[in-house]
This record gives C-alpha cells, structure tokens and sequence, in this order.
C-alpha cells in the first residue's frame, strides 16, 4: 500500500531507527520533532515543532495531513522526566501527558480521516515497559499507560476501516539518552543487563523492527495489541534501572 509515514521524535534513537527501516522499505518519511533528523535521504521531510504545544501539534498536524496521503503514524515523541514522588508535580504529569498523549492523539485525529477514505492505515503508538511498574517513574508510566489504553479504544473504533492501531512498549535501549545515565563498562550498566533476561541491553532496531512489521500492510489482522520489546524484563518483572 502507498502512503506517507509520519514518525514523531526522530531525531535520534529508536524514532531515528524507525524512519530508517521505513525509508529502506521505500516509504516516503515525514518526521516531526523540535530538532531536525541527523539522516538525510531524498524521501526524508522534517517538520520542526514542539509537539507538546496544542496548537503548534494541530497546525503542523492539519499541515502534513493537506500535503501528505498518510497511511502510516508511529507516535514516538515523548518525555520521561524520573523522579521520586515527593519531587514530582502536576506540570510535570501535564508535560509528559502532553507530549505523550495529547500529540498523539491530535496526530491520529488528523490522519485518520484519509485512511478511512483509503480503506487502509497502520497506527503504531510507543509505549514502555515502565508501564508494568518502575521506580521514579510516576509521571512517565501514567502518561505510557495512557496510550495503551488510547490503543485499545481505537482498535475498535478503526478497525471497520481497515485501520489498524498497536502499540510496542521497550524495556531498556542503548539510546544516547541510556548511554548517558548508564554509561558502557559501568557498573550501573552491568547492573541492568544483569536484570534482563537475554542479558543485553535493546537496540533502536530492535524496536523498529517491530514496529516496521505491525506497519506493514500484511499485518492487518494484529490491532489493539501492546508488544513489549523488552528482552524479558515485562516477564522477570525487573524495571532496569
């Protein structure tokens, strides 16, 4: 099936992965994030924006849905923003539910209306394993749950219309940002690979893998579904701090 996809936060890690598993799929890629992507490829778009803006996400989102045929979304853009429960606040929980759940569904509000037209489109909405329950994570895990819950709603809604809606949920990825707090031959990182049960820490391919075949146009009997990649932390019921 033809179509654009939008991916949202690709400038790095695992929304970088994902636009480069879609370009290599031939897809033309919409990317939608405050700092541009560091690939370049002539099928790749940038639309800066601070998604967490709902004006500035309705305007870019009413933008690419004018000039685009989306077919395909992946909500990836968020904000984890840890902390203990006696640090954390409501702009906090505001922030994150703004940027993880808010945009997205604007995004899936503007879109939506050309897949139903086209009888086809592939939601992918990324979530985390943080869901299932880690510490200092209060902000984060509300806002990641939201959106499975989002997933499961719309399945029902969408699915008459050939739309599909899941969501893959990653457990630890040696993204910058986790390279950064867990830097490599630390002791911090050895700690966390000691907690997963394949004993590695996830790539940002790992994840887009996944996420390349729930988008696929083969995939469409799999909607309402949360994917944890997460090397078996959803299982052992480590968090990988």
């Amino acid at each position: 099936m033809e179509g654009t996809a939008v991916v949202t936060g690709a400038s790095a890690g695992i929304g970088e992965a994902i636009s480069r598993h879609l370009l290599d799929a031939g897809r033309t890629v919409v990317t939608v994030q405050r700092r541009p992507p560091r690939i370049g490829h002539k099928r790749l778009l940038f639309y800066a924006a601070d998604l967490a803006d709902a004006a500035t996400a309705q305007r870019i989102a009413g933008e690419i849905a004018a000039k685009h045929p989306v077919r395909y979304l992946v909500n990836n853009a968020g904000v984890n923003l840890p902390a203990p429960l006696e640090e954390v606040t409501p702009q906090d929980l505001d922030h994150a539910m703004a940027l993880n759940v808010r945009a997205a569904l604007i995004l899936i509000k503007a879109f939506t209306p050309g897949m139903r037209a086209a009888k086809f489109g592939r939601i992918v909405n990324i979530s985390s394993r943080a869901v299932l329950g880690k510490t200092q994570r209060t902000v984060y895990s509300s806002a990641k749950a939201a959106l499975i819950g989002m997933t499961r709603t719309l399945c029902l809604e969408l699915g008459s219309d050939g739309i599909t809606i899941n969501t893959v949920a990653p457990g630890p990825v040696a993204t910058e940002l986790f390279d950064r707090g867990h830097p490599p031959g630390s002791e911090k990182r050895q700690k966390v690979i000691d907690s997963i049960p394949v004993k590695r820490v996830g790539t940002p391919d790992d994840v887009a893998r996944v996420v390349a075949f729930l988008l696929a146009p083969e995939s469409g009997y799999i909607t309402g579904q949360t994917l944890f990649v997460c090397g078996g932390t959803s299982v052992s019921g480590s968090g990988g701090e």
